[in-house]
């Protein structure tokens, strides 16, 4: 594991950017972009748009190191370049960001409330084919939609073996048992899901790390044990489907967890806009992002 990317990971200040939309949702990233359906085709043309949308955004001068912590990517990104330079490279060597890979492929059925991640075919293959691209993390998401032990424990379960995979190829997990911000009994879940996540972390050897994505909880400071603990390298928080001021308003509460946020990132930003609106437009977004982060 890279040691440089650790520290930043570990000690910087600032967040994650998320751009990591797959098949399923980015049709709906390109709608809030300004491009709906009757601009592409077929599917190699829709992904050739999102490309373009995320080499704008990772190219733009609002989005650097100084902010960014990291960032995430779809494999299809990792595959491609952004600006002449393999995505991974680029992001490292000229934004000072350090690169994480989306690697679940989609939900399983509902189950207790909960989906499962389907599984991922040719993990091994992909996690060394990250490796060798100067990927240093990988993320994966599961969902829970009720406050049910025995599906919340089967997720958690699922979550850190696929994280002990991860590990054993030496990239960094970012567990995401994402637990939906809508339901009524969310602040249930979130007590199931903790403790499950303490019994998991607290059973790993000295010296190994996990990261987590975790909903913005109902009660400020609820996952302060996960951020305190030393099996986890950081927490970070997803927005969910909160407007961006309000998950910032939010984070800002939470002492240590810091954002990973993806269309509320992007919100407000359109392919029509010029160079100078679309980067005044990013860097007020950013800012306000990265001042939530570190605001704990």
């Amino acid at each position: 594991m890279d040691h440089a990317m650790a520290t930043q990971m570990r000690e910087g200040n600032g967040f994650i950017a998320a751009l990591d939309q797959s098949g399923g949702s980015t049709p709906k990233a390109l709608r809030l972009y300004g491009l709906d359906e009757s601009a592409w085709s077929d599917e190699a043309q829709m992904f050739d748009l999102v490309h373009a949308m995320r080499a704008r955004i990772v190219g733009s001068a609002a989005f650097s190191g100084d902010n960014i912590i990291g960032a995430i990517l779809f494999e299809q990104t990792m595959d491609r370049d952004f600006h002449g330079r393999p995505a991974a490279e680029y992001l490292w060597q000229e934004r000072g960001i350090v690169p994480f890979l989306k690697i679940d492929q989609g939900l399983a059925p509902e189950s207790g409330g909960c989906q499962m991640m389907k599984h991922i075919s040719g993990l091994d293959a992909l996690l060394e084919r990250a490796r060798a691209k100067g990927i240093f993390g990988t993320k994966e998401r599961s969902v829970i939609s009720a406050a049910n032990p025995e599906g919340i424990r089967a997720v958690v379960e699922q979550q850190f073996a696929i994280g002990e995979q991860v590990l054993s190829h030496g990239l960094m997990p970012i567990l995401e048992p994402e637990v939906t911000i809508t339901i009524p009994d969310k602040a249930e879940a979130e007590a199931i899901l903790r403790a499950e996540l303490l019994r998991h972390l607290d059973a790993f050897p000295v010296g190994k790390q996990v990261m987590l994505k975790l909903s913005l909880p109902d009660e400020d400071n609820f996952y302060a044990p996960l951020v305190d603990h030393p099996a986890v390298m950081r927490v970070v928080a997803l927005s969910g489907g909160h407007t961006r001021d309000r998950a910032n308003e939010i984070l800002a509460r939470n002492r240590g967890v810091i954002a990973s946020f993806s269309r509320a990132l992007t919100e407000g930003l359109r392919a029509d806009q010029t160079e100078a609106e679309f980067d005044a437009l990013l860097l007020q977004a950013v800012a306000s992002i990265y001042t939530a982060s570190v605001a704990g």
